[in-house]
């Protein structure tokens, strides 16, 4: 078993749970929040390490009072999108869910951020522009995309029952098509990607039925998309969590799916109308595109211990788009790694052991494998029997974090974060596992 510890400097490294790696492999990128969990937004600098000799370069640090984390890498180029939090903040306008944005930073030139989603905060609003903030992004396999979460500014202010409830939904940023937005409001901004939202939710969804009232936590399905049950190919979906509330009243968190029409379709596709006004209106959510179909893909309600469960997680797809990952709990109560295609069914169990998946997870490039924290040591899960071997060995000190797992594009190396004690003080490190070949 072999590892290595990559950083070393007196303060906080956060990986976010996926896209992480350089497309060749050679760098991580990370944040600086001092949290370990990265739950307090405080970080000014999103950095990347070369894993080769551990050297790190700074790839923004902001100024103006503003904070910045959660940075992931697109699968195709040098370019790094990341959160970033109000500028010059007041009392009326401070870094939270709904007052934030993504940006992205090209690695040969660190230092210049290019705002991705666009701010519109005065009707009649701008097409394509959001009214809030944006969470976690991730670039779509071809870098064409990036898809992220969302809360709504202008409803989270409004009085209750005056409108629709500001709901966490899930979005979509379409890469160089650029929003310009008049300066109407002190926070309103353009952006480099035309930017939608493509959940459906409701206020107060239907006992027994597949409405949801959040949705978050998605990630892209294949490399390609993934093949319906026709033998065409599904060109861009999502996989994501969806917060049910079962016939008995209860909420559950089950795995949903959106597909999107091509964005490259004759005049984009991402731009028609469908149920409703895209920007939404001063009283009601954004709504999702035409072409845009959502669906349920798992039911759990009657489980001992339904739902997704467990740390924090992401689904993953396979890179064929066949299997979608996720975490649940056994009638034990031990969370174990599932799976299930992209058109639904009853999920398979992966992992059956007597001890929990502590973290989130990737997949190794040929689909066989999925990384995760088990018992205290980053393993490789066999995607078809479960088998798990340790890729580091449980010691008497603090763990592998639980925000992220994630295997290099080689397949190679595994990064995870470590907490690790010094003179100064205990603080996150990001380490590397060797995938025995």
């Amino acid at each position: 078993m072999a590892e290595r510890q990559l950083t070393t400097a007196p303060h906080g490294h956060i990986l976010t749970n996926a896209a992480v790696w350089s497309p060749d492999g050679a760098w991580l990128v990370y944040d600086v929040r001092s949290d370990a969990a990265g739950s307090l937004f405080d970080g000014t600098r999103i950095e990347r390490v070369e894993v080769a000799t551990g050297r790190v370069e700074v790839l923004h640090e902001s100024l103006r009072g503003a904070c910045c984390g959660v940075a992931t890498t697109s699968p195709v180029d040098d370019r790094v999108v990341f959160i970033l939090g109000p500028e010059d903040p007041t009392p009326e306008w401070t870094y939270g869910p709904a007052r934030r944005r993504g940006v992205v930073v090209d690695c040969g030139r660190p230092g210049e951020v290019l705002a991705l989603d666009a701010r519109d905060l005065v009707a009649p609003f701008t097409p394509g522009a959001l009214r809030g903030g944006s969470h976690v992004h991730q670039f779509s396999p071809d870098g064409r995309l990036v898809s992220f979460t969302y809360e709504d500014a202008l409803l989270d202010a409004l009085p209750p029952g005056s409108g629709e409830r500001n709901l966490r939904a899930v979005g979509v940023s379409v890469a160089g098509r650029a929003v310009a937005v008049p300066p109407a409001h002190p926070r309103n901004h353009s952006g480099s990607a035309w930017s939608v939202l493509v959940t459906g939710l409701a206020d107060a969804p239907a006992p027994g039925s597949d409405q949801i009232g959040r949705a978050c936590e998605e990630a892209w399905i294949g490399a390609a998309g993934y093949r319906r049950t026709d033998g065409s190919r599904q060109r861009r979906a999502l996989a994501f969590q969806g917060t049910v509330v079962a016939a008995d009243g209860r909420a559950v968190v089950e795995l949903f799916v959106v597909d999107l029409p091509d964005d490259d379709a004759p005049q984009g596709a991402l731009d028609r109308p469908g149920a409703g006004p895209l920007c939404g209106t001063e009283r009601t959510r954004p709504r999702p595109p035409a072409g845009v179909v959502q669906r349920r893909l798992t039911v759990t309600t009657d489980r001992v211990h339904p739902g997704l469960q467990g740390p924090r997680h992401w689904p993953r797809s396979s890179p064929d788009g066949t299997r979608i990952a996720f975490l649940s709990r056994d009638d034990r109560g031990i969370v174990q790694l599932s799976t299930v295609g992209p058109q639904g069914g009853a999920p398979r169990a992966v992992t059956s052991g007597g001890a929990s998946v502590d973290s989130a997870f990737t997949w190794t490039p040929d689909g066989a494998r999925i990384a995760c924290v088990i018992d205290g040591r980053v393993c490789l899960v066999d995607a078809r029997d479960g088998a798990v071997e340790p890729l580091t060995a449980r010691d008497a000190g603090p763990g592998p974090r639980p925000e992220a797992c994630v295997v290099s594009p080689d397949g190679r190396r595994v990064a995870f974060v470590r907490p690790v004690g010094s003179a100064h003080g205990t603080f996150n490190q990001v380490f590397v596992a060797e995938v025995p070949r």
